[in-house]
């Protein structure tokens, strides 16, 4: 899913190019996708975009008179831009967005379509959409912890709840808490300030070098290789892979779809993460520590 350093590029690739001309027209080729009904599609017609915001993982459109396009694009919605009045035909084409220079495209290539759109009015309306999480590069480290401390929770779980943080997701998370040598699992009413103070810069940090890293690599052009998986990710889809900062293998921990990602030298201080699966298969056979891997993997000493 495209989070906060994507959904901050996309909106800054979108300024350059639809703000302040008219909407022309609004294209669907998915009914599913539109998931309200007053005011009707039709009122944005030939309406100017005045604003383009970010509401947690959601990429609102103002347009004049005070209606909002809000596009959630879920775990596989892609936004494209495209030649004037380019043709829907893909079968993942879901929307189009006509604009006198430019077509805006939506995609979506999962098998469960998800991605939704929305046409609200004003303020309240985009409201409704606000899952309310703070936005930790707007706020001080007394706001951080406020909204880290509020319930019990571990980490990961805090990091991805959009009712405590804005825009972050599965992905960053695991960069975060990596940088901050943090366990996934840590009990958030449990950790120090030290460790909350750890945190705190560690998110700040890993968004900013993101959102700087992806202006660089898209330039001037559209994001079209939006995707939680990068190659230069510390720990996040890198599972088995060498920790670049001490060389242990990255280890993971998998719930349903969701995978979080490892170091356990790093973050655990070697102790091995439970996997819901494999060590409940396992009993007392899992290992662990990861020093209980290293040696199983190395064979029987002399």
């Amino acid at each position: 899913m495209p989070e906060l350093p994507d959904i901050a590029v996309y909106i800054e690739a979108l300024e350059r190019r639809i703000l302040g001309r008219p909407l022309q027209e609004v294209r669907l080729r998915s009914a599913f996708l539109l998931r309200s009904v007053d005011p009707p599609l039709a009122a944005v017609r030939g309406r100017p975009v005045q604003h383009l915001r970010r509401i947690g993982k959601r990429i609102a459109i103002g347009l004049e008179g005070d209606l909002w396009l809000v596009l959630h694009l879920m775990i596989h919605g892609r936004l494209h831009w495209k030649d004037p009045g380019v043709a829907l035909t893909g079968r993942y084409d879901l929307a189009a967005f006509d604009f006198a220079d430019g077509t805006l495209t939506l995609t979506e290539y999962g098998p469960k379509k998800r991605a939704a759109l929305h046409l609200v009015r004003g303020e309240a309306g985009l409201s409704a959409h606000d899952p309310g999480g703070l936005e930790v590069l707007d706020a001080g480290p007394e706001a951080f912890r406020e909204a880290l401390v509020r319930e019990s929770h571990t980490l990961k779980r805090a990091l991805n709840d959009p009712r405590l943080f804005s825009g972050i997701g599965n992905a960053w998370s695991d960069e975060i808490l990596h940088r901050a040598r943090l366990s996934p699992l840590a009990i958030t009413q449990k950790l120090t300030e030290q460790e909350i103070g750890r945190l705190y810069e560690a998110t700040r940090a890993t968004l900013t070098d993101w959102i700087a890293r992806l202006r660089a690599e898209h330039g001037d052009a559209f994001p079209e290789k939006v995707t939680a998986l990068r190659e230069c990710m510390t720990v996040h889809g890198r599972y088995g892979q060498p920790c670049p900062d001490c060389g242990t293998a990255v280890q993971r921990i998998r719930f349903a779809d969701n995978e979080t990602n490892y170091c356990p030298r790093c973050e655990t201080g070697g102790q091995l993460l439970a996997d819901r699966a494999l060590s409940r298969l396992l009993r007392k056979d899992w290992p662990t520590s990861i020093d209980e891997i290293e040696r199983l993997r190395s064979g029987p000493t002399a």
